[in-house]
């Protein structure tokens, strides 16, 4: 391996591997005075994309954390999971089971659901674009349900949790409820199913209705009506289906082989 390799290499390490201390060591050998100074500012760069990166995908957390904490947790993911493609905004999809392997966050025991729901509203808004397709829905009263798939819109997803995690990201994103109706809920140990999609171009989320996190996730599984129908006999789908059809949840319904979601 020539030097320039040698120097690359050392320098991926010094950027992703930790701690701070033999990541130096690592890369001693190959360095001179100007590059030293240079594999520090790329290190710094790094640190900072990954703060910028982090913080734009979890802004809640940001704020539950503070700035302080949250940078130094985006560090610390950099270096336990670096970056596998170009597009930053694609990193940081780990940082909930990160979390839950912290013992220094365990304290805190609704982070990782709060960092589950908030990276699925991130990716929520990367997905394809889909249309409604109002004509099709006259299919639900003309053919078996057995044959009949729904397209729900783009980007979603469902969450079970044991905590109210809805109600605190509603809270930080001031759309309500207060911060202190959040504490009660956490004190009572109220749990919150969360429901995610996008109307448009804006990422939703609401809380689950009683027995909606099952229907929504066997639809994206693929199950056609019928399937979902035998299996949960008490969902009322009568009611289900114009509420979902007015909020943008439930685009359209086709027949034949289908995947499930738009």
């Amino acid at each position: 391996m020539n030097t320039l390799a040698q120097q690359q290499q050392a320098l991926l390490a010094q950027l992703f591997d930790g701690p701070a201390q033999s990541a130096h060591q690592k890369i001693a050998p190959y360095i001179d005075s100007t590059w030293a100074r240079g594999q520090k500012v790329y290190q710094a760069n790094g640190h900072a994309l990954a703060c910028s990166a982090l913080g734009a995908a979890y802004p809640v957390l940001a704020q539950l954390l503070g700035q302080e904490s949250f940078d130094a947790l985006a560090h610390a993911l950099w270096h336990h999971t670096p970056p596998q493609c170009g597009d930053a905004a694609q990193w940081g999809g780990t940082l909930a089971a990160f979390i839950s392997a912290s013992t220094q966050l365990s304290d805190v025991p609704y982070l990782a659901d709060v960092a589950r729901l908030e990276w699925a509203l991130h990716h929520c808004a990367s997905a394809a674009d889909a249309s409604s397709d109002p004509a099709s829905f006259a299919l639900l009263a003309e053919h078996d349900p057995a044959q009949l798939f729904l397209s729900l819109a783009p980007g979603c997803a469902s969450l079970r949790s044991a905590w109210p995690v809805v109600s605190i990201v509603h809270a930080h994103s001031h759309l309500g409820p207060t911060l202190d109706e959040v504490g009660r809920l956490l004190r009572a140990g109220m749990g919150e199913d969360a429901l995610v999609w996008r109307t448009g171009f804006r990422p939703t989320v609401r809380c689950a209705q009683p027995g909606e996190t099952a229907f929504v996730t066997a639809v994206l599984a693929g199950q056609t009506l019928g399937q979902i129908l035998d299996s949960m006999p008490n969902f009322d789908v009568a009611a289900w289906l114009p509420m979902a059809v007015q909020t943008g949840l439930l685009l359209g319904v086709s027949g034949g082989s289908h995947d499930g979601a738009a």
